[in-house]
C-alpha cells in the first residue's frame, strides 16, 4: 500500500479575501503506474523547444540525479476509470483543476459533485460551511472572526446541487473506491485572510517564500496526522511509501532548504530539480517518502481534488465578505478580489469603511 497526497492552492494574486492552501490525503494499493516523467505530459509541447531544452538538461546530469521511476505511485484517474473523469460532467464525478470546473456564470456545481461525492466516501455529510471549515481544520484560530463577516453567516451546502444527488454521487464514488481498494483518508486547509497573509509576506521576505512555508507546513501536518492517528493501531512492519505532488510555486525551482526546516529530522535529498518538476526524497527504502513541485500538478488526482477544494472555500468567503459589504453599501457590485476590480470595490466601500472603522489591513493585501 501506499499514500499519496496533493496540494494545491487558491487565491494567490487577489488583494480582497483569503489565500487558501488545500490538501487530500488517500490510501492506495502499491501498483506502480509512475507519476508523469516526460516534459510533455507535464504540458509541455513535445519537440518544443523548451521541452529540447529540458531532455538535454535532464541528459547531462549524472545518474544520480536524473529523473527516475523510484517514486512511481498509482494512478487514481486509471483505477476509478468509470467513475471520474477528468472535465466537466454531469453524468460522471469530475476530478480536475478547478480553473476548468468553475467559472462564475456556471456556479459552483462541478465543484460541489466532485468535493462532497469524496467527502460522502469519508462519512463526512457537511451541510454548512462552518462544518466544512471546522472539518477542514481551515481555521483554527478564528482568523475570519477577527475580519468583517455577517455574524449569523453560515450558508447551507451544497449550494448549486440537490442532496438527493450528492448522495447518488457519494454512493457511486464509495463503490469504486471499494472495487479499486483506494481510500480518501482527508482533506485539510488552510484559510489565510489578509491580516496574516500581509505578517507572514512581510515574516518571510516575500508572498512566494510565504506561500511556500504555508504549503509545506500544511504537508506536514498531514503527514503526521495520517501517520499518527489515520492509520493507528499501526499495521506490522514499515510505514507505507508516501507521494506528495504540489503545484510549483510560481518560478521557484529549489525547495531543499524550505523541506529541511520542516522536516529537520530527516536529510532531505533533492532528486532532480528543473522548471517543470523538482523532486526530493528521504527516509528508508522501504517507507520512502517522495515529494514532488510540479507544473500542472493537478494531472495528478489528489492534486486536482485539492485544488478543487481551495477554490471552493475560497469561492464561499467571498460570498460571506460580499455580503458584509453589500449589506452597507447600497446597490454596491461585488468583487471577486483581482487588483483591477479590487480598486474599483475599495472605492466603492471607502465612506462605509471609515464609517465602520475598519483599517485596511484586516481587509487589503499589500501584495
Amino acid at each position: 500500500m501506499a499514500i499519496l497526497i496533493g496540494m494545491d492552492e487558491a487565491g494567490y494574486g487577489p488583494n480582497y479575501g483569503p489565500l487558501v492552501v488545500a490538501a487530500t490525503a488517500w490510501h492506495v494499493p502499491d501498483v506502480a503506474d509512475g507519476l508523469c516523467r516526460q516534459p510533455e505530459e507535464c504540458g509541455v509541447r513535445s519537440g518544443g523547444r523548451f521541452a529540447q531544452r529540458l531532455s538535454a538538461v535532464d541528459s547531462a546530469l549524472p545518474p544520480t540525479l536524473r529523473p527516475t521511476t523510484l517514486d512511481a505511485a498509482p494512478d487514481l484517474y486509471g483505477l476509478l476509470r468509470g467513475t471520474v473523469v477528468k472535465k466537466p460532467s454531469t453524468q460522471r464525478i469530475a476530478i480536475a483543476d478547478s480553473k476548468s470546473l468553475f467559472t462564475p456564470g456556471n456556479g459552483l456545481a462541478q465543484l460541489e459533485r466532485g468535493l462532497h461525492a469524496v467527502l460522502r466516501a469519508m462519512r463526512q455529510s457537511l451541510g454548512s460551511w462552518t462544518s466544512l471549515v471546522d472539518y477542514c481544520h481551515a481555521d483554527s484560530h478564528g482568523h475570519h472572526k477577527l475580519v468583517c463577516w455577517p455574524e449569523s453567516f453560515c450558508c447551507d451546502l451544497p449550494i448549486d446541487v440537490s442532496i438527493e444527488e450528492i448522495t447518488g454521487l457519494g454512493s457511486r464514488f464509495i463503490q469504486a473506491c471499494q472495487r479499486s481498494r483506494v481510500r480518501p483518508l482527508l482533506l485539510r486547509a488552510r484559510l489565510i485572510y489578509p491580516a496574516q497573509f500581509n505578517e507572514l509576506v512581510a515574516h518571510y521576505g516575500s508572498k512566494g517564500a510565504a506561500l511556500s512555508h504555508i504549503t509545506v507546513g500544511l504537508l506536514r501536518e498531514v503527514i503526521d496526522t495520517v501517520m499518527g492517528s489515520i492509520l493507528q493501531p499501526p499495521a506490522p512492519g514499515p510505514q507505507p511509501p508516501t507521494h506528495a505532488v504540489c503545484d510549483k510555486h510560481g518560478g521557484r525551482n529549489f525547495y531543499t532548504a524550505l523541506l529541511q526546516h520542516h522536516f529537520s529530522e530527516h536529510w532531505i535529498e533533492p532528486i532532480h530539480e528543473s522548471r517543470v518538476e523538482s523532486r526530493y526524497e528521504w527516509g528508508p527504502p522501504e517507507s520512502r517518502t517522495c515529494v514532488a513541485f510540479r507544473m500542472n500538478g493537478e494531472r495528478f488526482l489528489p492534486t486536482a481534488l485539492a485544488s478543487m477544494m481551495a477554490k471552493y472555500l475560497r469561492e464561499l468567503a467571498m460570498r460571506a465578505f460580499n455580503a458584509f459589504w453589500c449589506g452597507h453599501v447600497p446597490n454596491l457590485r461585488p468583487t471577486a478580489g483581482y487588483p483591477k476590480d479590487a480598486e474599483r470595490f475599495r472605492n466603492d466601500i471607502r465612506v462605509a469603511q471609515q464609517r465602520l472603522k475598519i483599517d485596511d489591513h484586516l481587509i487589503w493585501r499589500n501584495r
